[in-house]
């Protein structure tokens, strides 16, 4: 799937440092992206938003 028009962010949980990033690219109308910010050209995982905002909800709550 291609991701035209994403615009990539990183989580606020990566560290500083170089070390394990993910990026994430929620403006998209149908489709949440993910990927190692330390590979942008390489493969993204794609969620619907629905299931995007459960995941990071089940996060939350354990945090």
């Amino acid at each position: 799937m291609e991701l035209n028009g994403a615009r990539w962010r990183k989580s606020s949980r990566s560290s500083g440092n170089g070390g394990a990033c993910v990026e994430v690219a929620d403006n998209l109308a149908d489709v949440v992206g993910v990927r190692d910010s330390k590979d942008p050209a390489g493969p993204a995982l794609v969620f619907a938003p629905t299931a995007w905002r459960a995941f990071v909800s089940q996060l939350a709550r354990r945090a």
